[in-house]
Order: structure tokens, then C-alpha cells, then sequence
């Protein structure tokens, strides 16, 4: 198949799940177009199944704001006619879902009657589409897609509350690389950061207040207390100056590391003991996945997709949204070295069940699906 990519090309979990899909994708042997306002930060390597069409958009003095949905559109049109595209998957409702939708039309007048899927992320439901002015656009995006995939059950069902939905969706869950998450030995690289063999906490996001990263931090001052251990932040985004802040008021700057944007995330969670997520929203969790194939127990809220990948008691703990005693006791049972290690082998026996070679094969017999329904 020639299958066309449209994401955002940045660290958040829509863009990097859109970017490994069609990585994986082309390794299948299909030949996989990005499009996308630059070069995806996961597109790493070299394939020949692969191409990155850049969206251009000009900025003429008479707009304020630059039209990117409408140029968004116009590449979409240009790149299904020229690489004779067989179908179009658009990650992100927002404005994703509505551009594809202009470009189908266009399309139609040439002849061309492409079929588009639209993967739900999560944020395009539960915050930007709650958004009184964008709730009419989301819905008519998803409902005028020819497909629609949600990346948990949860999203879906959120979905269909929301807003008046439709189409059918049909949940198709995110998934790893284990050729890529997998334990590494980086012993070297975690007695720099733990010298007297404490035990390694992890965090990973872009900051964001729906993250509740102030929680993290104010646990993981109790959790010290009780186990000897170091915390590393890894990502970036409005909330990191307060959550410096907060490391210096809780006298905590000795064992807090705070790491900015890292790609080779797998290189910190190979090392790391536990992986703290006490996120309000979260339609998934791939970063909680992503840790799990690198043999790492999960400390999370019991929210949204996380309470679907997150097994309590087994592959780490849930919690309530905002309970940080709760996610302290369990984090210490967690790190006790008598339990660490059963924790570890069933985190990564879980995500061997999100496998990508399991997933991906998913997503193609999807679109068949829906070539031959629209071939009728």
C-alpha cells in the first residue's frame, strides 16, 4: 500500500505514535509519505519505503496567522495525486481530521476518491474539543472521516460522550519497538547518577499541568525518606521552572535531575527503577509503555488508558488523581529489593503484549477494511 502520514512532528505521544507506525509500516514493505510541517523527531533513519513531504506555508502580510490548515490541505492534494496514494491517515482531530477532509473534496473534482482514517490521541477529545468553538469542528472531522481509530477504550468511550458522534471507532491500542525498549546494560551510566547504588525514579513528558507534575515531585520527597534513591525529569514544557522551584524549596536539588528533551529516552528508562505517571489525563500512556519494555513497574493515577495498561499489583500500582500518600506507600513497596524484581518481569511481560509486530498488523487490516468498503 501507499499510505500517507499526517501528524505533528513533535516529543507528544500523537506525533511519536504516527511516526513509529509508519517506521514500522514501510519495514512491512508499504510505502509511507509524511506530511508534516517538519521533519518528525522519531523519523531517524533511513528506508527507502520512506518520504517527507514539508508543508510550506506562506506568510503574506494580510494574515495574522498563517493558514495552516488551508496549506495543510493543498500538500495533502498534491502528494495523494503525485505519489498515487492509496490512503490517507491523519493523526489528531485538530485541524488534521477537517484538512483532510477539504483535500478529499478537491481530490474528488480530479477524479480521486481517497479513503482517510483518523486516529483519536486523546487531547483533541478531552481538552482542545471541549473547547465550545472547536466542539462543531472535531465532530464534524471525525464524522466525515471514512474511518476513525481511538488509541484506547476509554478515548472512545470519552468520544462518544462528548460529542455527537456518528461513525463507528474502533480501538486500536499504541505499541513499542522491543527492538528499540528493552533493558540495556547501562550500569556505567546509572553509578554516575547513583553513586551509592540508590535506587533510580524516572518521569517523562512535556510538563504540561494536566501532568501534575508537582505530585511527583512532592512524592518523591517522602519517598527518599524511606528509600535511599534519585529522581530524573526528563522532558520539558511551562511547568519545569515551577517544578525547579519547588526542588529548592524542598531542599531536594541534590538527588532531582531535571534533563530537558531527551529522543534516546530508552537509554535513561534501561537504567531506571520506577516510572512515575500521576498524569489527570492521559488516553493512553506510552511513555508508561515505553518504560514497561524496559523491565520498569509504573506508579501511576487510575485514569483514562492507564488503567487499561497499568495493571495494579501486578505491573506496578494505581492510584487516585492527586493521592500522593497513597503513591508513596506503594512506591516504596514497590522498590523493596524482595519485590523489584517480580514488578520488573511483569512490566515487561506486558508490553510484549503491545508489541508492535501485533499491533501494526492491526492498522493495515484496518485500512483494507475500509479500501474495500469504499471500493463498493
Amino acid at each position: 500500500m501507499k499510505i500517507g502520514i499526517v501528524c505533528y512532528p513533535t516529543f507528544g505521544g500523537s506525533g511519536v505514535v504516527a511516526t513509529e507506525l509508519g517506521k514500522a509500516l514501510a519495514q512491512r514493505g508499504n510505502e509511507v509519505h509524511f506530511i508534516t510541517y517538519s521533519q518528525p523527531i522519531r523519523l531517524d533513519f533511513f528506508n527507502e519505503n520512506i518520504f517527507y513531504h514539508e508543508v510550506n506555508i506562506s506568510n503574506y502580510p494580510l494574515f495574522e496567522y498563517p493558514p495552516y490548515e488551508s496549506a495543510l490541505a493543498g500538500k495533502m492534494v498534491d502528494v495523494v495525486k503525485y505519489a498515487k496514494l492509496d490512503i490517507l491517515h491523519v493523526h489528531y482531530a485538530i485541524p488534521h481530521a477537517t484538512s483532510a477532509f477539504l483535500a478529499k473534496q478537491i481530490l474528488k473534482l480530479h477524479g480521486i476518491n481517497i479513503p482517510v482514517i483518523t486516529t483519536l490521541h486523546g487531547t483533541d477529545i478531552s481538552i482542545v474539543g471541549r473547547d465550545p468553538a472547536l466542539n462543531p469542528i472535531v465532530t464534524f472531522g471525525i464524522n466525515n472521516s471514512d474511518g476513525v481509530t481511538a488509541v484506547s477504550e476509554d478515548l472512545r468511550k470519552d468520544t462518544l460522550n462528548t460529542f455527537k458522534i456518528t461513525n463507528e471507532i474502533e480501538v486500536i491500542y499504541n505499541f513499542v519497538d522491543l527492538t528499540r525498549f528493552y533493558k540495556q546494560k547501562k550500569d556505567h551510566f546509572k553509578s554516575l547518577i547513583c553513586p551509592n547504588n540508590e535506587k533510580l525514579l524516572v518521569h517523562a513528558s512535556n510538563f504540561r499541568k494536566v501532568k501534575r507534575v508537582g505530585d511527583i515531585i512532592q512524592a518523591f520527597a517522602k519517598i527518599r525518606q524511606e528509600v535511599p534513591s534519585k529522581l530524573l525529569m526528563v522532558g520539558d514544557g511551562e511547568e519545569r521552572q515551577k517544578m525547579e522551584e519547588l526542588c529548592r524549596n524542598l531542599d531536594l536539588c541534590e538527588d532531582v535531575r531535571f534533563i530537558g528533551k531527551l529522543d534516546a529516552i530508552e537509554e535513561v528508562l534501561s537504567v531506571a527503577d520506577l516510572f512515575l505517571m500521576p498524569s489527570e489525563k492521559e488516553s493512553f500512556g506510552l511513555a508508561a509503555l515505553e518504560a514497561m519494555a524496559c523491565e520498569v513497574p509504573v506508579i501511576s493515577s487510575n485514569i483514562g488508558g492507564l488503567a487499561e495498561l497499568n495493571i495494579h499489583g501486578e505491573t506496578g500500582f494505581l492510584s487516585n488523581v492527586g493521592d500522593i500518600d497513597d503513591m508513596v506507600k506503594n512506591a516504596i513497596f514497590v522498590l523493596k529489593d524482595e519485590n523489584l524484581p517480580v514488578f520488573k518481569q511483569n512490566a515487561l511481560k506486558r508490553a510484549k503484549q503491545f508489541d508492535l509486530n501485533l499491533i501494526v498488523p492491526k492498522y493495515e487490516s484496518f485500512y483494507k477494511s475500509i479500501m474495500k468498503k469504499m471500493a463498493k
